[in-house]
């Protein structure tokens, strides 16, 4: 709650998205509409016009464990050069839709020491045979010179789970720690969208065919209008699957758009 004005009040909620005017003998549950903020974007299937006040930003594993030269997707002989390949488009559109007071939402794995939450399913994924090391087994450094040390793999708080130097966000954006494929899974994601008005989510990450494919299916079931930037996204797995998420996002799930074309259309402030 806000400190009291002279007259008493105060207010109770997000500012300027969803609050309660309060006093000590009244609450006032109104909620006032900001005007639309318009924009329209080439887009597939078709063009879309979107309200930048009810758009949020959600960026997907752009973390350490999956992007870094160092991390454990490399260090499993992945290449991670196409992981890293939507970090330039990424730090673009989030530096201008923040700027425009856009939400800018980080949703990744951040998993707990006992993994109590994890199961059977889960860890397979990660660890078919069980004899390697999956999620919150133990990283060991072969080259501690070279690497960042020992630690638990996507562990909340280890060095695998932080988000890529290059895309350091900003204080005031929104984190969400994720422990499925899927970023709305046991998370307080759709809360935290709702909370803040929004209508239309805006989907960069990785792998654009597992974590990003699954999380905006989820928006899209849960109503939300979901947009996929093209250049924003990548996958460290065969390029069909990259193709085949394209065209499943645009024939059933939403559109899809490229990074130049969305700021093209963004108003100065």
């Amino acid at each position: 709650m806000d400190k009291l004005k002279s007259d008493g009040t105060g207010t109770l909620g997000i500012p300027e998205r969803d609050f309660y005017r309060v006093s000590k003998t009244a609450v006032d549950m109104t909620r006032e509409v900001p005007p639309i903020r318009a924009v329209t974007i080439a887009a597939l299937p078709q063009s879309i016009t979107i309200d930048l006040n009810k758009t949020a930003l959600i960026v997907i594993d752009m973390q350490n464990e999956f992007c870094s030269p160092k991390g454990w997707l490399a260090s499993a002989g992945a290449d991670v050069g196409p992981a890293r390949k939507p970090i330039g488009p990424i730090k673009a559109l989030s530096s201008a839709l923040r700027a425009l007071r856009v939400p800018i939402i980080w949703v990744n794995w951040g998993l707990r020491p006992d993994r109590l939450n994890l199961s059977p399913g889960t860890l397979h994924t990660f660890n078919p045979t069980a004899c390697g090391a999956g999620l919150c087994d133990l990283m060991q450094s072969d080259a501690p010179e070279d690497a960042p040390g020992n630690y638990r793999i996507l562990q909340k708080g280890s060095w695998g789970a932080e988000i890529v130097d290059e895309l350091s966000p900003f204080p005031g954006d929104v984190h969400v720690d994720k422990q499925r494929i899927s970023g709305f899974w046991d998370t307080p994601l759709d809360s935290i969208l709702r909370n803040l008005a929004i209508r239309t989510v805006v989907f960069c990450g990785i792998n654009a065919d597992q974590c990003v494919y699954s999380t905006l299916i989820d928006a899209n079931f849960k109503g939300y209008d979901t947009v996929l930037v093209e250049d924003g996204v990548a996958t460290t797995s065969p390029d069909y699957c990259l193709q085949a998420t394209l065209y499943n996002v645009r024939f059933a799930f939403g559109f899809t758009v490229t990074s130049r074309d969305f700021l093209g259309v963004l108003p100065s402030k």
